[in-house]
């Protein structure tokens, strides 16, 4: 009985063990790729989609301004990016005309566009302005675009000879009939509010804490300029600071509960919709094992990029120099408009910021991304971030009281 119990034993071990062997290939195979651990994430409101207007700068600076009104302990509202759009096609058109055509004209902006048309003009809830009134469930601008470009067009060409009184108000009756009549009074919560009266209100935001910071060699450190490109048609000024600084800003405004707006490009090989992760690979194929090199070599650029995503190497540590050369060899432009609303690591121990994004609840992360603090240092165009997350030593330097 003793030996038939010890058999048993064994036999049991042995299926045990044999079981574990068959599970091990599946098990590594769930961790292959990134593992994310989140170290902060700090609130926000929904992820939405801006369909297919390219109109990231409004969704990306207003989810960000969200954030600010619960980080100040104000009810979570999401606020209205389209009302912003009206404003500024109307301004953009203006400013058009006066320098007869020399300006870009696009769906494309900036975060400042957002914070002047809120100073001038307030801000409405998201359920009171959808912008939708052509017919569409979704956002898509092309046709008003080249609607107004060629309106904008018709009048720089003066035909004439006089700009006429009625050209604006047949510009913003284009607006009109494609985004609706922006609101004069709306309810909110059983209350009557204007524009200017819910952003006063109601948001508790002031427009003058927010500003823009970039670090680019061809200007000065601590001074301001506004950044050369083509989608900052309302001349942005933005404080230059070094790299290294602003991403100590970036790293340390997450700890004190202070998200950021973040313009990126999101054009590069190591930003991956699908997996929904911003990495700057390292791919040179002279750093690794003589045992990989053969491999690597005979690769397709692609394929090693999926072999990286599958497992997690090294990334290019970006200097100040790598970066301004980007910028100036135009590798860096301003495609895209985000939210910064956290912080993790990868089971390497690498950082990332976990990076809110308004293409909808897409990908792995149903509409979040983590970007490495390697891409983040190489491709930020710009941050828009709330004064008091700015060190005071710093704050001083660039005279922001």
């Amino acid at each position: 009985m003793r030996k038939l119990n010890v058999l048993l034993t064994i036999t049991f071990l042995s299926f045990i063990f044999a079981a574990n062997a068959q599970d091990s290939p599946k098990d590594a195979e769930k961790k292959e790729g990134y593992q994310f651990t989140e170290l902060k994430r700090l609130p926000a409101t929904s992820v939405k989609s801006q369909d297919r207007a390219g109109t990231c700068w409004s969704w990306s600076a207003l989810s960000f301004l969200e954030s600010e009104m619960i980080r100040k302990g104000k009810d979570s509202a999401s606020l209205a990016p389209l009302h912003i759009v009206w404003n500024t096609y109307n301004e953009k058109a203006i400013r058009y005309v006066r320098m007869h055509g020399k300006l870009n004209f696009s769906q494309g902006g900036s975060f400042a566009d957002v914070i002047w048309s809120i100073k001038k003009d307030g801000i409405v809830p998201f359920d009171v302005y959808t912008g939708l009134n052509y017919g569409d469930s979704i956002h898509a601008h092309s046709e008003l675009e080249r609607v107004l470009k060629a309106y904008v067009d018709v009048i720089i060409r003066n035909p004439n000879r006089k700009l006429s009184t009625a050209w604006l108000r047949g510009y913003n009756g284009v607006l009109d009939a494609y985004l609706g009549e922006k609101p004069e009074k709306f309810t909110y919560k059983g209350k009557e509010y204007t524009p200017q009266s819910f952003y006063t209100n109601v948001t508790g935001l002031d427009m003058d804490d927010y500003v823009s910071l970039t670090s680019f060699t061809h200007h000065p450190f601590y001074t301001s300029f506004a950044l050369e490109i083509p989608d900052n048609w309302i001349g942005e000024t933005s404080y230059n600071i070094p790299l290294d600084e602003l991403m100590d800003i970036m790293d340390k405004a997450i700890d004190n509960g202070y998200t950021f707006a973040w313009g990126s490009d999101v054009s590069e090989e190591g930003f991956l919709r699908r997996g929904s992760i911003a990495i700057v690979p390292d791919l040179n194929t002279v750093e690794m094992a003589d045992s990989e090199i053969s491999k690597w070599t005979s690769m397709p650029k692609n394929d090693k990029l999926a072999e990286f995503l599958k497992n997690p190497g090294k990334e290019r540590v970006i200097t100040q120099e790598e970066r301004q050369i980007a910028f100036d060899n135009y590798e860096t432009t301003d495609d895209h408009g985000l939210h910064v609303i956290g912080k993790a690591v990868d089971q390497n121990g690498n950082k990332y910021f976990i990076v809110k994004n308004s293409w909808g609840e897409y990908g792995d992360y149903k509409g979040y991304l983590y970007a490495s603090y390697n891409f983040v240092a190489y491709k930020t165009m710009n941050i828009m971030i709330h004064k008091d997350a700015i060190p005071k030593n710093i704050r001083k330097k660039l005279g922001i009281k």
